[in-house]
C-alpha cells in the first residue's frame, strides 16, 4: 500500500505535490519522492523517511516544472533503503518516470522477459520498476518520434495484456505530459480532479480524494478499471478504456482500514461506510447477545474510531476514548520479531483507568491480523481494572495473505488462519469475541454505490480475483513474509508494492 499523486498545472507544482503527499502520508511512511519536468528536463528528490524529512527548501528550488509526480511508500519484508524509493525513471524512450501502488503477481516472470526478450535491465527487486520498464518497452516498440495520446493508450493496453495483479500508477513522459492507469479490476484506488485558475485548468490524479480536497481541486471521478488518462503539457485531458476484461472489484480493505475516513473511493464515502460497519456489527451483537452486559465501547485508535462510535450508539451504551496513543513511537508493524512488537505496542498505547475500572468493556477494532496488538490491549484493559473485556472486529476474520499490494504476514502468522472464532478468542484472552459477517461488510460498502457489484476480499475468502494465484505462489509468499525471513533481512522486495501490515493498528494515523 502506497500513495501516489500527479499534477499538471500552469505554474510550478512542487509545493502542491508536497502538500498532497502529506495528505497521503498514512499510506506510506518508509520513503517519499517527487519528480518534476520543466520543458524536457527532469528533476527528482527521493529518500527514506517521512515527507517532512525528505524535502527541504533547497530541493524545492530545483524541483521546477508544471508537471510532476510524487510517491510515499511502505516497505515489504526486508525491503528498505534509498534504491527502492519512488518514482522510478528510465531515459529510453523519451524519458519516462512512474510511481506505483499495488503488486504484480507475475513480476518475476515479467522481469525475466524484460531481460531476455526486451533487453531491459531492472536494477531493484521492486515490481514497480518492472511495471515501468514494461510500459517503457511497449512505448518504444511504437518507434515514434512524436507521441499522440493514442500511442500512449496503445502502450498501456499492452501493459494490461502483459502484467497481472493489482496496480494503480501515475507517470510522466518528458516533454509530453502526464499519464495514469489502473488495473482491469480497479483493485487499488485512483481518482482525478480539476481546478480552475486564471491561467487555465489544472489537473490532479491521486490515490485518495482527500489530496484533491485540500488543494482546492474538484473531484471529477475515479479512474475506471483498465482505464488510462493522459494530460498533455498544455493541460488537455484524454482518457480511454485500455482493457477488454475490465470489471470493477476494488479492495475492501481500503474501506476497513487503509483509506482516510474523509476520502471518497469509487463513489463511496469511506466515513459513511465505517459508520455502517459499526451499525451492522452492533446488530449482530444484538442478535447473538440480546442480553449483553456491555457498559462501555472503547475504540482502539485510530482507524476503528468511526465504526466504534456507530457501534456504541446502536447498542445504546457509552462510547469512551479509553486508550491514548503516543504518536511519536516507531510503528510496530515494521519491527522484526514478536518480542519487539509487543514492547512497542505497550509504549504506543496507554489506558485511562477511569474508563475501565469495574466495567464490562467492549474493545472495538477495525480488524485482527496477527492478534498481537489486541492481545496486549485486552491485558491492558484488565490491568486498568476492567471487570470483563469483550472484543469486536469491524471486519471478518483475516485468514489469508493478500497478494495485491498489502504485505500481510505469512498465512501461518495470521491468528485466524486454521482457527475457529472460539480458539482466536482464547488466544487473545477476551471474554468473548465477535467478528463482522462478510455479507454485512460488503453491504456496508456497496450501499454507498450500488453500481459497485464486487469487491476484492481475498484476505477473508482466499479467493484471488486475478485467477493466477496457486499454492506454489502462496508458498513463495509465505517464505518471504514469515518472521524468520524478516529477521534474516534479505533486502528483497518480494511483493513489490510497498505495505507492511504486521500489526494492523499502527498504520493509519488519520483513520
Amino acid at each position: 500500500m502506497c500513495g501516489i499523486v500527479g499534477i499538471v498545472g500552469k505554474t510550478d507544482v512542487n509545493l502542491q505535490i508536497y502538500d498532497a503527499l502529506t495528505m497521503l502520508q498514512h499510506r506510506g511512511q518508509d520513503a517519499a519522492g517527487i519528480m518534476t519536468c520543466h520543458g524536457d528536463k527532469i528533476a527528482q528528490q527521493k529518500a527514506p523517511g517521512l515527507v517532512s524529512d525528505v524535502f527541504r527548501t533547497r530541493h524545492m528550488k530545483r524541483l521546477l516544472g508544471n508537471i510532476g509526480i510524487g510517491h510515499v511508500r511502505y516497505p515489504t519484508a526486508g525491503s528498505t533503503g534509498p534504491a527502492l524509493a519512488q518514482p522510478f525513471y528510465v531515459n529510453s524512450p523519451y524519458g519516462v518516470a512512474l510511481a506505483h501502488n499495488g503488486n504484480l503477481t507475475n513480476a518475476a516472470e515479467e522481469k525475466l522477459n524484460l531481460s531476455k526478450d526486451n533487453l531491459r535491465h531492472v536494477n531493484t527487486d521492486s515490481d514497480s520498476e518492472v511495471l515501468l520498464n514494461v510500459f517503457a518497452h511497449e512505448l518504444q516498440k511504437l518507434g515514434k518520434l512524436e507521441l499522440r495520446e493514442t500511442d500512449i493508450f496503445d502502450a498501456i493496453e499492452s501493459v494490461h495484456n502483459r502484467v497481472r495483479g493489482g496496480y494503480a500508477a501515475v507517470g510522466l513522459i518528458a516533454g509530453h505530459g502526464l499519464f495514469a492507469f489502473r488495473d482491469p479490476n480497479g483493485i487499488r484506488p485512483l481518482v482525478f480532479g480539476k481546478r480552475d485558475t486564471a491561467a487555465g485548468i489544472e489537473y490532479m490524479i491521486a490515490s485518495e480524494s482527500v489530496s484533491l480536497d485540500v488543494a482546492g481541486f474538484t473531484l471529477i471521478r475515479d479512474v475506471g478499471p483498465g482505464e488510462a488518462v493522459f494530460i498533455t503539457n498544455d493541460g488537455e485531458l484524454f482518457s480511454r478504456n485500455c482493457s477488454d476484461k475490465a470489471e470493477l472489484a476494488p479492495c475492501i480493505f481500503e474501506h476497513v482500514y487503509f483509506a482516510r475516513p474523509d476520502t471518497i473511493m469509487d463513489g463511496i464515502s469511506v466515513y459513511k461506510t465505517r459508520l455502517r460497519q459499526g451499525e451492522r456489527l452492533a446488530d449482530k451483537i444484538l442478535r447473538e447477545r440480546p442480553y449483553h452486559d456491555i457498559d462501555v465501547v472503547v475504540p482502539i485508535p485510530d482507524s476503528s474510531r468511526v465504526a466504534g462510535q456507530a457501534l456504541a450508539q446502536r447498542l445504546g451504551v457509552n462510547f469512551r476514548e479509553g486508550l491514548v496513543k503516543n504518536r511519536y513511537i516507531g510503528r510496530t508493524f515494521i519491527m522484526p520479531g514478536q518480542q519487539q512488537r509487543k514492547k512497542s505496542v505497550r509504549q504506543k498505547l496507554n489506558a485511562i483507568p477511569l474508563e475501565f475500572q469495574g466495567k464490562n468493556v467492549l474493545l472495538a477494532d477495525d480488524s485482527i491480523v496477527r492478534g498481537t496488538t489486541c492481545q496486549q490491549i485486552i491485558q491492558m484493559a484488565r490491568d486498568a481494572g476492567a471487570a470483563k473485556v469483550y472484543f469486536a472486529s469491524a471486519a471478518p476474520a483475516v485468514k489469508h495473505p493478500n497478494v495485491y499490494g498489502i504485505d500481510m504476514p505469512s498465512a501461518e502468522e495470521l491468528i485466524a488462519h486454521g482457527r475457529t472464532d472460539e480458539e482466536v478468542c482464547e488466544q487473545i484472552g477476551a471474554d468473548w469475541l465477535i467478528y463482522q459477517d462478510l455479507d454485512d461488510l460488503l453491504s456496508a460498502s456497496s450501499e454507498g454505490n450500488p453500481e459497485v457489484k464486487r469487491f476484492e476480499c481475498s484476505v477473508f475468502t482466499g479467493e484471488y480475483i486475478t485467477g493466477d494465484v496457486d499454492d506454489s505462489y502462496l508458498q513463495a509468499l509465505d517464505d518471504a513474509r514469515n518472521d524468520a525471513a524478516k529477521k534474516g533481512g534479505s533486502g528483497q522486495d518480494t511483493s513489490g508494492e510497498d505495505a507492511v501490515i504486521g500489526l494492523h493498528n499502527d498504520m493509519n494515523e488519520a483513520g
